[in-house]
């Protein structure tokens, strides 16, 4: 373990000093806090994080090691991570190895020993703000000129570089962890395209599972080469960044609409749908990122609880008549889902596929393929 000097700087000037556990080196982010009791690994490998400093409210970070079939992605996207405790003892029969290891193998920054609690209320009060960490010999004056030269989230385009470079077939599912069946071949009766804006696994393998032909495509992929693939619906990821500033996916949304293919976005891909249809999007002050989010369906007054990991919104105010909504958060009356009236599309948020995570809501991607049916049965 790296027990070198480690500093966090705040853009409000305040500083924690701590320990590293992870490499040596300087990175600046957005610092955002995360309430989940479980999932560190997950978070860390969720390209949605990408240009973000993660604070784990949870002290027990590391507890339960790093097994590499629940990672979310190829690689770790978070800027660094600052947790309470480094880890003494990780225990696990799935561990195949210690959080530390694994920190200085995908080289993140990170720091421990400092009070999370203290800076996940300065968070809270004063919102998500910039910042750096700065690990192994300490240079303040270069560490404040490093972050200095961050603008922050808001205009910046992360699902284009977060995104494949090359369309691909997925065709994993959701795994038994415990050995006892054998994958089942389902038969695929949906061909759909997901657009990687920065897209999570547990999506594709819940989409599999649901008897989906998955094709994965860059974010910026040509509409027309879409249509050419004659899709039955089409996903629209999770990502990092400011939905605004993806022009290319709010156009090619546009033209999906016309033609009236299924459409399912969750999180950003719920933002730049909104978007396409004519509504806004803003930056929250500290965002919604954890595990324990309720979620209301309006028409049922049913409360969901949900996975949550986004640090902008669609304002609510601003959708078109043809949009209606289907679910808020009870936490702050935020929109966290609509149906587009005639279009068989819709969005939502939250995460559904959160693994781990609350189970609650993941049945919202059955309504994805009951649409797809219908289409296919008006063709027919």
């Amino acid at each position: 373990m790296n027990n070198s000097e480690a500093i966090l700087l705040l853009a409000d000037g305040s500083t924690y000093n701590g320990q590293s556990i992870g490499v040596n080196g300087i990175s600046v982010g957005e610092v955002v806090f995360n309430t989940s009791m479980t999932g560190y690994q997950e978070i860390i490998t969720d390209p949605s994080y990408d240009s973000q400093i993660v604070t784990f409210t949870n002290p027990h970070i590391g507890n339960t090691g790093i097994n590499f079939d629940d990672l979310e992605s190829s690689k770790s996207h978070v800027s660094g991570i600052i947790i309470r405790d480094k880890e003494i003892l990780a225990n696990n029969w799935r561990k195949q190895d210690s959080l530390g290891n694994f920190l200085k193998n995908q080289k993140i920054i990170a720091i421990s020993g400092i009070d999370t609690r203290k800076l996940t209320k300065n968070l809270r009060k004063n919102g998500s703000q910039n910042g750096c960490i700065m690990s192994g010999k300490i240079d303040l004056q270069k560490a404040k000129e490093s972050l200095a030269k961050f603008n922050g989230l808001k205009g910046m385009d992360l699902a284009i570089k977060v995104t494949t470079n090359e369309p691909y077939e997925w065709t994993e599912g959701r795994k038994n962890i415990y050995g006892s069946n054998k994958a089942t071949k389902l038969k695929k009766y949906f061909h759909v395209i997901a657009y990687d804006f920065g897209i999570k696994h547990n999506i594709l393998r819940i989409l599999n599972d649901f008897g989906c032909k998955l094709t994965v495509v860059p974010a910026n992929y040509s509409a027309e080469k879409v249509l050419d693939m004659k899709p039955d619906g089409i996903f629209l990821s999770n990502g990092p960044g400011d939905p605004q500033a993806c022009d290319y996916a709010i156009k090619n949304i546009k033209l999906f609409l016309d033609k009236k293919i299924p459409m399912f976005g969750i999180c950003l891909g719920f933002q730049l749908l909104a978007l396409a249809s004519g509504a806004t999007t803003t930056k929250m002050k500290f965002g919604h990122h954890g595990a324990n989010h309720p979620v209301m369906n309006v028409d049922t007054k049913k409360v969901f609880i949900t996975s949550q990991n986004h640090g902008f919104m669609v304002d609510q105010e601003t959708l078109p008549s043809t949009l209606s909504t289907t679910h808020i958060s009870l936490f702050d009356k935020s929109l966290q889902g609509f149906a587009i009236k005639d279009k068989y599309s819709f969005g939502f948020q939250g995460h559904p596929e959160a693994s781990p995570g609350p189970e609650d809501i993941n049945n919202i991607f059955a309504n994805f393929i009951i649409n797809m049916e219908e289409i296919k049965n008006v063709k027919r």
